[in-house]
């Protein structure tokens, strides 16, 4: 719960910050992604930054629950919730304006954790916002001015001349940031021509109404005027109005019912769009050292526009619009180790070209869409007909990545697999939001993704929607499912205690098995698991499991039991050693 207001800039209040900048930016988001038209009117910067911030959140969390679960009182200090916003936004950014949002969100951090003490005031955030704006400058290639980069400046300028504790600071960068965002019009053609504020900047306003109430325990003015209609706003049935608002007035925008003849006829129909442009946006995660991150920035910077490159200490985020998605990721591969990474295709008739509006996509009847724990076991499903949702380890998916994946998905009704019991209540959410959009979800909570895999092979979209989940929950639930992995440190568990570098065999979920040898602790595992009775074994090896594994496991069911299949499937970097499923 956010804890309001608060006196100086501690870990208490970088919480806080995060949790409020989310709520406010959830309220904004349909807002903020319908009037995105630069830099390319693709409709989702506000779901970019919530998603940004939501990572943000995520990260500061596990720090707190760190220190809630060690022996001693203290709980995080002001550079440990600092450096951890900063990480979880750099690893969850999304889209330009969200990576952009990462560097100014690092920025702060640098300032804030350099000296380790345990709270900042009114000089230090003056400090932070500074250093904020001019840090997110340099990791755009080409700054333009119009955009979140002006808006963070004028932030940073109003904050310079405030006098004051934290709450005075952040209360000047707001104002400064709000008339800067009404200003954005008269500088970016594109924006004139739509009648709209940038929509990046706009969520920064959000970030920063959150800063503001985090320090004074008030909620910014939500106050509408000055309405021009947005062509093509995605709200349904009505356009966005938010545009020339002045200094003294909230920047937040209100759908309105179209005028008569709908959008589109009150401004140039062109205007949502600049000439055609790259037709593919690459971000990817990128471990290289700053060396050959230059470099990098020379080749793709050749390579397209939109070029945005944040992060440091050997982790990047990478973000550019390209023709050639090939050759974006082969300089991330010749740079160091690209991971996490995302190719969107803009599409003919959708961002970067004019004219007509291309017809909607007919929705699919149903669609599953799946957590999966690595590469290979994502293949596997896409070839099943999933949707899926890329998890690597200690790297949960947020709930509106998942719901962007039930939009994605794109269907009427969806089955939603979270595959992991610590997911469940994320899943849950995310298919409660999909409800308040009209698709119809059912989440069965499989808790493993051998246990998705025995849902989806029932899995019949001609059935009735009810009778295919029920088939496909009581497959999951049919199936047992273990994982074999090692240990990390030492710890207490349910079969004794472990020392870092056992090998542990878990089954559905709690730790039975500990030993010296990974094929001894497999087969010991796979034993108790048939004891029970089974028909058919599923081995899903990680990276680093030998292949020999896999054929010793296979001709022990062999010998052992009679009747009994086995299928093997490289599961690509999925964290375990190995999952097994015995259905």
């Amino acid at each position: 719960m956010a804890q309001v207001p608060q006196t100086f800039f501690d870990a208490v209040a970088v919480r806080t910050w995060c949790g409020l900048a989310l709520e406010t930016l959830g309220r904004a988001r349909e807002e903020i992604d319908a009037i995105n038209v630069y830099p390319v009117a693709d409709g989702d910067t506000g779901t970019n930054l919530y998603l940004t911030v939501e990572s943000a959140v995520a990260a500061v969390e596990a720090v707190f629950a760190g220190h809630a679960a060690g022996s001693g009182p203290e709980g995080p200090t002001l550079a440990d919730a600092a450096r951890a916003m900063a990480h979880g936004a750099l690893i969850g950014a999304r889209g330009n304006s969200g990576t952009i949002l990462a560097q100014l969100l690092r920025g702060m951090a640098q300032v804030l954790a350099d000296d380790e003490a345990a709270d900042a005031d009114g000089q230090g955030l003056r400090l932070a916002l500074r250093h904020a704006a001019d840090s997110a400058r340099q990791a755009v290639a080409h700054p333009v001015e119009g955009t979140v980069l002006t808006v963070a400046s004028a932030a940073a300028d109003a904050a310079d001349g405030a006098e004051g504790d934290c709450g005075k600071v952040a209360r000047a960068a707001y104002e400064g940031a709000r008339t800067a965002l009404a200003a954005t019009p008269g500088q970016l053609p594109v924006l004139e021509r739509a009648g709209v504020v940038d929509a990046g900047g706009r969520g920064l306003v959000a970030v920063l109404g959150a800063l503001v109430e985090t320090f004074t325990g008030e909620m910014p003015r939500a106050v509408v005027a000055g309405a021009v209609s947005v062509p093509g706003a995605r709200a349904s049935g009505g356009v966005v109005s938010s545009a020339y608002i002045g200094p003294d007035e909230d920047l937040h925008a209100r759908v309105e019912p179209a005028a008569v003849g709908g959008p589109g006829e009150c401004a140039d129909s062109t205007a949502a769009a600049d000439q055609d442009g790259p037709a593919f946006e690459v971000i990817y995660l990128l471990e290289a050292e700053d060396a050959a991150v230059g470099r990098l920035r020379e080749r793709l910077d050749a390579l397209g526009d939109s070029l945005v490159v944040v992060g440091g200490d050997g982790l990047w985020n990478v973000h550019v619009h390209v023709d050639d998605a090939g050759a974006a990721v082969e300089a991330g591969i010749e740079a160091g180790r690209p991971y996490r990474i995302r190719i969107t295709h803009f599409g003919a008739g959708d961002v970067h070209t004019t004219g007509a509006e291309r017809p909607p996509r007919e929705r699919a009847q149903r669609a599953v869409v799946a957590v999966v724990p690595g590469e290979g076991l994502a293949g596997l499903y896409t070839e099943a007909g999933a949707t899926t949702v890329l998890a690597r380890p200690g790297e949960p998916p947020a709930s509106g990545e998942l719901v962007q994946a039930v939009r994605r998905a794109h269907a009427r009704e969806v089955v939603l697999l979270p595959n992991d019991a610590e997911l469940r209540h994320t899943a849950a959410a995310a298919a409660e939001q999909a409800r308040t959009e009209g698709i119809r979800v059912a989440l069965i909570p499989t808790r493993s993704a051998v246990q998705g895999i025995a849902a989806l092979a029932v899995h019949e979209p001609e059935r009735r929607f009810d009778e295919d989940v029920v088939s496909m929950t009581s497959a999951a639930g049919a199936t047992r499912y273990a994982e074999v992995t090692v240990a990390e440190r030492q710890s207490w568990t349910m079969a004794g205690i472990c020392q870092a570098g056992d090998v542990l065999g878990l089954i559905d979920g709690d730790v039975a098995v500990i030993g010296a040898d990974l094929a001894a602790t497999a087969e010991t595992v796979l034993d108790r698991m048939l004891a029970a009775g089974g028909e058919m074994v599923t081995l899903v090896l990680g990276d680093d499991a030998p292949e020999a594994i896999a054929e010793h496991l296979e001709g022990r069911v062999r010998e052992g039991y009679l009747a009994v299949d086995t299928v093997v499937y490289r599961g690509g970097r999925q964290g375990a050693l190995l999952l097994i499923g015995v259905e």
